[in-house]
């Protein structure tokens, strides 16, 4: 189907508010001091636990997920798939800016689980966003978005299997460096769902703004 200038534009805008609103929710949910999303949570508590820098530990993983995708996909992978590997420089980067501009401070039980409830409801909304939008995928939601397209399964549903699996080694990783999971195991359900509900409500209505 043929986009018009005004779809393109709306397309490219509905993809890069969805890459703010991930990499904002993501520290967001760091900033909770209950663990962190689920696909970040890995490189988030091996930043907490050695001081290594988080954005640069995520881009590190970022990287190893775009590998995966090529196995994955198999003869049917793309050489635009590498786009993802700049792409993820630059969302690892802001990363570390909102880590640095955003006060918060846990310590507030009440406080740190509604800040977590709103990390996880965006953080699903950017994920279905960009993921919706078929540009330049995060590499967390482009492995997600992979074996969706390879299983034939359900977006959200192959978000919180992967989930599982992080949370899985982070809980290995966890026995040595002590790190907090409630958060961690809520955004596992949480995000993953967040995800099927935006699809469900929302996804039709952006396609068709965009011309898709």
């Amino acid at each position: 189907m043929q986009q018009t200038k005004q779809q393109t534009f709306a397309r490219w805008g509905f993809y890069l508010l969805g890459m703010v609103l991930l990499a904002l929710d993501l520290t967001l949910n760091t900033k909770t001091g209950l663990g962190a999303s689920a696909i970040v949570s890995v490189p988030f508590t091996v930043s907490q636990a050695t001081d290594w820098d988080f954005g640069n530990l995520t881009l590190v993983v970022y990287c190893l997920f775009v590998a995966a995708q090529f196995l994955i996909k198999g003869k049917n992978r793309r050489w635009t798939d590498l786009l993802q590997i700049p792409l993820s420089i630059v969302f690892t980067r802001f990363l570390n800016i909102f880590a640095a501009a955003i006060p918060y401070q846990s310590g507030n039980l009440p406080a740190d689980i509604a800040l977590l409830v709103v990390a996880i409801i965006f953080t699903g909304i950017g994920a279905a966003m960009t993921v919706a939008m078929q540009l330049i995928p995060n590499p967390g939601d482009g492995i997600v978005g992979t074996i969706a397209a390879v299983t034939g399964k359900e977006l959200g549903f192959c978000k919180n299997c992967f989930d599982v699996g992080c949370v899985s080694l982070l809980l290995i990783i966890g026995l040595c460096f002590g790190d907090p999971l409630l958060g961690t195991l809520i955004s596992m359900v949480g995000v993953g769902r967040a995800i099927a509900g935006f699809n469900y409500l929302c996804k039709r209505p952006l396609l068709q703004a965009t011309g898709m």
